[in-house]
């Protein structure tokens, strides 16, 4: 339970109507002593799940530095944890993600590129949505030389129900500017991912 989870608070009231509604569908007994905090967990478990939708991803961008001597090259924060939910059964999907741009004469707080990730996973998505969601955002609030998202999630509705390939992997990617018109920026960028696994 979260602390600002009012229980009397009308919304939260008819929600839990509707998890108990979901809970006897299934088959269980509402009533029984494990269930019966559970209508208030799972809307406080959603909470957080979906905390994406109170807040704006591009206002992580806002606040930039311009005293970088000049830098101009690849700034990269690979595998940055992804913790999502599929909006077609509402089950996770989970992974990692690679964000990379190259500056024009701002950078931002490398925690930020992280946030934006979180800001658009914690809400019911596509993986690639999501990829085109962060890449979008980056271009637009940095106009950088180019921008790189690169996601990489195992889907629970592909591995647990349906088909069952519980070992298969989604990749997505959006390349803008350098990264999709410069081979040899690509190249420096897929040879950076890979450097920085090999190093753990």
């Amino acid at each position: 339970m979260t602390e600002d989870f009012d229980l009397n608070d009308e919304k939260n009231i008819a929600a839990m109507k509707h998890v108990r509604g979901l809970l006897e569908y299934m088959g269980e007994d509402v009533h029984r002593e494990g269930l019966l905090e559970t209508p208030a967990r799972v809307l406080a478990a959603m909470g957080e799940h979906f905390s994406g939708y109170r807040e704006d991803p591009k206002e992580h961008l806002q606040k930039t530095f311009e005293e970088v001597e000049g830098y101009d090259e690849v700034v990269l924060v690979s595998d940055i944890d992804v913790h999502s939910h599929c909006e077609h059964h509402m089950v996770p999907f989970v992974g990692k993600a690679h964000v990379a741009y190259i500056p024009h004469g701002r950078v931002v707080g490398l925690s930020k590129l992280a946030r934006v990730v979180d800001g658009y996973a914690k809400r019911l998505q596509v993986q690639e949505k999501l990829t085109m969601q962060i890449a979008n955002a980056i271009n637009e609030v940095l106009e950088p030389e180019g921008v790189a998202v690169i996601i990489q999630c195992q889907h629970f509705c592909m591995c647990h129900r349906g088909v069952q390939k519980s070992n298969s992997w989604t990749t997505t990617s959006k390349l803008t500017g350098t990264f999709l018109n410069n081979p040899s920026s690509r190249l420096e960028l897929f040879q950076l991912i890979g450097m920085d696994k090999s190093l753990r």
